[in-house]
């Protein structure tokens, strides 16, 4: 067994797919992870279950891998008293999480807007590009470099986790200038896929960093740690106000544009 807890976990669901399943049972969202280098017995602790919780798992990952072997089962859990009480997060880290909900007000809608909107017209071109826009300076150069610049720099830079999230905003800047150059040469599905693309994936990465990544950093911070690193947000939010401001009211009614610009869109087809 410590040999397979040694295995990146790539490698585990590669040879053992339904491990990825137990895994899930667990909330360890492993199978979708773009890099996949963490070891077994890493992601285990990365996620920080219960000790009940984690001899369950280790007992079910064995049999699936071992289905000859005689196995003892982890004995039955003590009884509990009243519901766990949950971690409340870190100020820095709910400022994270906050900003994570204006990002998805327009990765929600970015199907949409790939779909209907006509890159044809100038209109239609300028709405594409104020979408690009907040990603850009809202989701990437505002939250992204949070993350890199200051948040990463509180835990192991190089540790599998971080280098999996970095790869993840590599690829999501990709898909960015993948659909940027597909609108500079009227390519509709060039730009809807890129678009489709990165939305799928931001609500992929997301989803890691609020359930997983964001609560074992915060385990781990100190509480100078904590009052440093909101310092060092709050001056880059201090540099920042007005294009935030900006960024969050286009977020705040995208869905009311896209509406319209399909309006527009429509009549001058029928015209």
């Amino acid at each position: 067994m410590e040999k397979l807890l040694s295995m990146p976990i790539k490698e585990v669901l590669t040879q053992y797919p339904n491990v990825g399943k137990i895994l899930q049972d667990y909330g360890v969202g492993c199978v979708s992870c773009g890099v996949g280098t963490c070891l077994l017995k890493d992601v285990v602790h990365i996620h920080s279950l219960s000790k009940d919780e984690d001899a369950e798992l280790m007992y079910r990952i064995e049999k699936e891998v071992y289905p000859d072997r005689d196995i003892v089962p982890p004995a039955a859990p003590a009884a509990k008293k009243g519901a766990p009480q949950s971690r409340k997060s870190s100020r820095p880290i709910k400022c994270l999480v906050d900003e994570h909900v204006t990002i998805m007000k327009l990765v929600n809608l970015i199907p949409v807007l790939a779909e209907t909107t006509d890159i044809s017209t100038a209109a239609g071109k300028q709405l594409i590009m104020d979408a690009v826009e907040f990603i850009r300076s809202f989701a990437d150069t505002f939250h992204h470099m949070k993350e890199e610049d200051i948040l990463f720099h509180y835990c192991d830079h190089q540790s599998d986790i971080i280098q999996a999230m970095l790869k993840d905003h590599d690829t999501a800047r990709g898909y960015i200038r993948a659909a940027v150059h597909a609108l500079e040469i009227n390519d509709k599905d060039g730009v809807s896929s890129n678009l489709v693309a990165y939305a799928k994936l931001l609500t992929e990465h997301i989803k890691k960093e609020d359930e997983i990544l964001y609560p074992w950093i915060d385990r781990q911070l100190t509480p100078l740690q904590t009052a440093e690193m909101f310092l060092k947000f709050n001056e880059v939010e201090g540099k920042s106000d007005a294009a935030v401001a900006k960024c969050v009211a286009f977020a705040d009614t995208a869905g009311e544009k896209i509406i319209a610009q399909k309006a527009v869109d429509g009549e001058s087809h029928k015209g």
